[in-house]
């Protein structure tokens, strides 16, 4: 538990924002966050803010690909309620609205240079290591955005975060809060278990249990639903053989690439500081005298040690290292650019005070050869032509698709080739397109499922494309009794002996708590499993049993124990007997209070934040057609 709170007390303000941009930049329903619309029936006003049916379509198709992302292969988007949904995505725009109305009133604000940031270190942004403009570019134009407008609601949702960050770092606690949590985390209890086993063996099913419990259970009988998909994929590596480089496109390349290079120059120098000692007469008085000793050939390296206020590099005589321009203060770097090697500056004035420059050495920079470049250039080019070609090719084919009934127009357009793949459900495939989670969604969307339209252009990866289309759509049906009686069996019986320990459980609880039965006689030949000063972490006991033994009461008196009970997963029950409660004298170090103080304050301003949320609600007028 104790890691628990350092894990969780690291900054969960930080984490929020950092989460908020991993959802605004993933290619899972960024669209909902980044569309604004105008246009269509108004779905609710908030303080005179519209929020349209557009963006309210898009906020729950954003929520279901979420889900689906959070759940994986266990997703099923049947079982999702579409009113409930919707439900929920209106509360998310509403609420959305309220928070950036309360940020910009709060004066709020993130600067372009910020963004800019932010957009740069995106990991979608980047190719290698680096940030992308072509990659960039082409994730939101296939998303069908402006950069204009992808800054702009960035802009906003950092706003948000910055308000979320401002109310949370603003919770605090006291020294005894702390010592009172820390107290309770530290509390250990004496307890013992006895656990009943469910008897598989004991429990008798005949042909007519397992005929009624599939006849009352039949929908979870079905075979799965299943699609086939046509599809047509889009490679951006088969435009490489299609991209020529033209001499003296490579030449300019590589002109541009070496004038990148400079010389770097090697100073030293000897620094007199203005100070509250020191003014700036006096300090411009003092690097005179020192100019005229090296000037009566004086070594400049041993006045630096002795003389110069730069404690860094004194020590070294001065000495600074290579350095090219751009690195010091414009001033100095004028002196040092003007001197020749050997020649020592006259007296410099920077912000940092006077000094003194020696020119030690110039290196010239080691341009490489155009034939040791060639082949990484002409990558580069084509490169860049190879993605301009495969945006412009994937907007074809994603206009083409849309104004087609099937595949076999666009795939002749472009020259690609329809594919099949194999039938999968809604939980996705094992390999190929149905593994992906995005084609999944795509292909049992109504519009694609249900409408026969053809899908838009789905990302499997920076590098590939396609669109796809139902091919045939394998409905659920019912399956025999004879191909799934065995599993009813497993389960019914599983259920039987689950019942039927738990029942007797209660009765010896029952028995237990009112003291009919003394507590050595309930075991029935079993032993009590006894644990001393168990944590709530104790390794050993079942996360189930330890939950609800730390939500028992404590024993009024030593000789007066609690007991409890819990349904294990197995089926097996457990009767817990709560024998004592220690609480500690808690002695935190300066370490552990910080950490307790830092969990508890995150704590309080999650709740504070949601305390300035529901003011914001209650305020504003709000109005949902």
């Amino acid at each position: 538990m104790l890691q628990n709170i350092r894990d969780n007390s690291q900054g969960w303000i930080a984490k929020t924002i950092i989460g908020l941009i991993v959802v605004l930049l993933a290619l899972t329903g960024v669209e909902a966050i980044f569309t604004s619309s105008n246009s269509g029936k108004v779905v609710a006003e908030v303080d005179g803010q519209e929020i349209s049916a557009d963006s309210l379509t898009q906020a729950v198709e954003m929520q279901r690909r979420q889900l689906a992302q959070q759940l994986g292969r266990d997703f099923d988007a049947s079982m999702l309620d579409e009113k409930l949904l919707r439900e929920a995505s209106l509360k998310g725009l509403i609420e959305r609205t309220l928070l950036l109305n309360g940020a910009k009133d709060s004066k709020f604000a993130f600067s372009q240079q910020g963004l800019d940031q932010v957009i740069l270190s995106t990991p979608e942004f980047l190719v290698d290591g680096k940030f992308s403009p072509e990659r960039f570019d082409q994730v939101i134009a296939r998303l069908g955005y402006s950069r204009m407008q992808f800054r702009q609601m960035l802009e906003e949702e950092m706003l948000i975060g910055q308000l979320r960050a401002g109310i949370g770092n603003s919770g605090f606690v006291t020294d005894t809060q702390i010592k009172a949590f820390a107290a309770l985390e530290k509390q250990t209890r004496d307890f013992a278990t006895l656990t009943l086993k469910a008897d598989l063996k004991s429990v008798t099913l005949s042909d007519d249990d397992i005929k009624a419990y599939y006849d009352a259970q039949s929908s979870e009988f079905m075979s799965p639903e299943q699609v086939v998909l046509e599809y047509v994929e889009l490679k951006k590596d088969a435009f490489f053989d299609q991209v020529d480089v033209k001499d003296e496109d490579l030449q300019a390349a590589y002109q541009s690439e070496i004038a990148g290079l400079s010389e770097q120059r090697r100073a030293a120098h000897i620094l007199v500081e203005i100070s509250d000692k020191t003014s700036d007469e006096q300090a411009k008085a003092k690097i005179e005298e020192i100019q005229k000793r090296v000037q009566q050939g004086e070594d400049f390296a041993a006045l630096a040690k002795e003389l110069s206020d730069d404690k860094g590099s004194s020590t070294e005589g001065g000495d600074l290292g290579f350095a090219s321009k751009g690195v010091y203060d414009q001033a100095f770097e004028d002196a040092l650019y003007a001197l020749k090697e050997n020649e020592v500056s006259a007296p410099v004035r920077t912000e940092f005070g006077w000094h003194l420059i020696k020119l030690i050495g110039i290196q010239a920079p080691e341009v490489p050869t155009f034939a040791s470049l060639e082949d990484k250039l002409k990558h580069d080019l084509k490169a860049r032509e190879v993605e301009q070609r495969f945006v412009e090719v994937s907007k074809e084919l994603e206009d083409s698709a849309f104004e087609s009934s099937d595949l076999a127009q666009p795939a002749q357009e472009l020259g690609l080739t329809v594919q099949t793949s194999e039938p999968f459900g809604r939980q996705g495939g094992a390999t190929g397109i149905a593994a992906n989670r995005q084609v999944i969604q795509a292909a049992f969307s109504p519009e694609v499922l249900e409408d026969g339209s053809n899908s838009s252009v789905i990302e499997l990866d920076p590098n590939t494309v396609v669109v796809v289309r139902v091919k045939e759509h394998l409905k659920p049906q019912q399956l025999p009794l004879e191909q799934v009686a065995d599993s009813i069996r497993k389960q019914l019986t599983k259920v039987r002996a689950t019942e039927a320990v738990k029942a007797k459980a209660e009765e010896q609880l029952k028995a237990l708590r009112s003291g009919k039965t003394p507590v050595e006689q309930a075991a029935e030949g079993e032993s009590w499993n006894v644990v001393e000063a168990a944590t709530r972490s104790q390794e050993g006991v079942d996360p189930a049993v330890l939950q609800a033994l730390f939500r028992m009461p404590k024993p009024e008196a030593a000789d007066k124990p609690v007991f409890s009970g819990i349904s294990l997963s197995n089926g097996d029950y457990v009767i817990i007997r709560l024998n004592g409660v220690s609480q500690p004298d808690v002695q935190l170090s300066d370490e552990e209070k910080a950490m307790y103080g830092r969990f508890l304050a995150s704590r309080v301003g999650q709740q504070d934040f949601e305390a300035f949320r529901k003011q914001l609600e209650a305020s504003a007028k709000i109005e949902r057609m």
